[in-house]
């Protein structure tokens, strides 16, 4: 097995008992990269003789921190010091922040090494990258983390980061057949992120494990307790289809089906439930939330750089500031009763399963696929995670989404490991 397609766990253990070098990881990936970028298109920079110049510092040094020695894909939306960050739009071609985001430098204090900017969707949103979904490159990846999605995949980077406002970790994970992990809304600081949508955006991480996941994320927030993830069966499992369940293919369905029946055998609780009865409006009131918010958050470059936004953005934003405010103040109001009923709820039942994405990935490069199944836990800020489970009629991955309450990380991935180990064992 060549050092890049190592999962993040075990080459820190390579590492940490001489077997392996930072050095020799980087340009395994470097390789990877060589190889497959053609054709996948995940990568905006490299920062190759930085990362390798990095690496050497590392092998020549004690561990210190969580990450030493790994190499991370940073979204580029996500500012990087003396590194190009171009949110995905022609207006910022070229643009160096002068200052890392805070989660940037936090997985750089804990030996993270980055190792590029990765295609993200215009200021991510939904208009796509460059970006080609490795298991079938003309079908998408999904977005608007595309890029780290697809390059964690197809082992050019053990981890990387990504946002979410609607489902741009979650979907993406899930076409890529990747762990994709967001924590709850405002667990990870969004300093030095472009700004979508105040009351949405969440930072979020990929690996090829729940644990890498956990890892990536941990060393974001500078939180090591959330890396130390021991599989655990949670108490209950109860899935939700929601009233976006006719927009599910029959391969989600069948994904969540395999799942229930593995844990029902083993002894978990298992049900089938609905959400209480304001939360229908979630999926409505989203959008009302985010184009209103988006339309002020890019303010600058929807008045001063109008024809270099693609019309699909123009007319997001057109419709945010046509919007009356309290429309926005219901939507507002709207959401966190249903946060509240949600809390209420979660007394009674433990965890949630759900479909990750619509189906597989779609044929085509044109958008980035359906986030039926993502806005309205953006919208309550609930962590969840994507666990890949099986591949669906055309050949590519299908996944499925576990929510926990508020705060409640460690339970989540707890649970995701513990199916993902199921899953393994008997597949």
């Amino acid at each position: 097995m060549s050092p890049n397609e190592l999962s993040a766990g075990e080459a820190l253990h390579r590492m940490r008992t001489g077997q392996l070098t930072a050095q020799a990881l980087i340009e395994a990936c470097l390789e990877c990269i060589h190889t497959r970028e053609p054709q996948l298109r995940a990568w905006v920079t490299l920062a190759g003789e930085q990362a390798i110049a990095a690496a050497r510092a590392c092998d020549a040094q004690p561990r210190t921190g969580m990450l030493h020695g790994l190499p991370t894909g940073v979204k580029d939306v996500i500012d990087t010091a003396g590194l190009a960050t171009e949110y995905g739009s022609p207006i910022y071609r070229g643009h160096r922040p002068q200052a890392d985001a805070a989660c940037v430098a936090l997985l750089r204090a804990e030996g993270g090494i980055v190792l590029g900017k990765t295609v993200t969707a215009e200021f991510a949103t939904s208009f796509p990258g460059a970006t080609r979904n490795p298991w079938n490159p003309e079908h998408t990846p999904g977005g608007s983390s595309s890029g780290s999605a697809a390059a964690v995949a197809a082992c050019m980077v053990p981890l990387a980061c990504g946002t979410q406002t609607s489902g741009s970790v979650i979907r993406p994970a899930a076409f890529c057949g990747v762990v994709g992990f967001k924590p709850t809304f405002g667990w990870l600081s969004r300093q030095g992120v472009k700004q979508v949508a105040e009351s949405l955006d969440t930072l979020g991480s990929f690996g090829r494990t729940v644990a890498d996941a956990a890892l990536m994320a941990a060393a974001m927030a500078r939180r090591p307790t959330l890396a130390e993830v021991v599989p655990a069966a949670p108490s209950g499992l109860t899935c939700v289809r929601s009233d976006a369940a006719t927009e599910g293919q029959p391969e989600v369905w069948e994904a969540i089906e395999t799942v229930l029946r593995r844990l029902s055998a083993v002894g978990v609780k298992v049900d089938r439930q609905e959400l209480p009865s304001p939360c229908e409006q979630l999926a409505s009131i989203h959008p009302q939330i985010e184009h209103f918010e988006a339309a002020r958050a890019l303010a600058f470059e929807h008045q001063t750089a109008r024809a270099d936004l693609s019309e699909r953005l123009r007319d997001r934003l057109d419709h945010g500031l046509a919007q009356p405010e309290a429309v926005y103040r219901d939507a507002l109001a709207t959401a966190e009763r249903c946060r509240q009923s949600m809390a209420r709820w979660f007394d009674v039942h433990s965890l949630i399963i759900t479909p990750a994405a619509t189906g597989e990935a779609p044929k085509g490069l044109s958008t980035t696929g359906n986030a039926a199944f993502n806005r309205r836990w953006s919208l309550l800020g609930l962590p969840c995670i994507t666990v890949p489970v099986m591949r669906g009629p055309k050949g590519l991955p299908v996944g499925v989404q576990l929510l926990a309450p508020w705060r409640e990380e460690s339970r989540l991935l707890a649970a995701a490991a513990f199916i993902e180990q199921q899953l393994a064992a008997q597949a």
